[in-house]
């Protein structure tokens, strides 16, 4: 039976993927008391393709915002696999975002509200949080975005 986030997310017209698989040696989430950490997402689409590139070289701000969108998504539905139901979600603590940024780029945090914007749309005020937005050189798979979360659940 579907939550309400879960009918919000539907209501949003957004599919949550099926939670990705780790690709190393670590576990894509893990609660230690009601705080649940979870393992950088990176720009898959539910359709199994990936988002990649550098912002401000082969991608546009615009473009790395969606990145972040779908780094949120995995995040949620990394938080379903986990907890059973989003609707055990009490709050986004912290988000930190990375960014494969091309050389000189400084709009970091304009590519991460792609991925606060989602979790506020979807979650309301429990969606808010503290948040890091960072450049790397290079990610994972070549990944325009990897996004982390804390949430304190329920």
């Amino acid at each position: 039976m579907a939550g309400d986030i879960e009918a919000r997310l539907q209501e949003l017209g957004l599919e949550l993927p099926a939670a990705p698989v780790p690709v190393a040696n670590y576990v894509p989430a893990l609660q230690a008391g009601n705080l649940l950490f979870i393992s950088g997402q990176i720009a898959k689409a539910a359709d199994g393709s990936l988002m990649t590139g550098s912002v401000g070289t082969d991608l546009t701000v615009e473009d790395g915002q969606k990145a972040a969108r779908l780094c949120a998504l995995n995040i949620l539905a990394q938080a379903k696999a986990a907890l059973g139901s989003l609707d055990r979600i009490q709050q986004v603590v912290r988000l930190t975002g990375f960014v494969n940024a091309g050389a000189g780029f400084a709009d970091h945090p304009k590519v991460i509200n792609g991925a606060s914007d989602l979790m506020v749309e979807v979650l309301g005020d429990k969606g808010r949080h503290t948040r890091a937005a960072v450049g790397a050189s290079g990610l994972p798979a070549n990944t325009a975005v990897e996004v982390d979360a804390i949430l304190m659940v329920g």
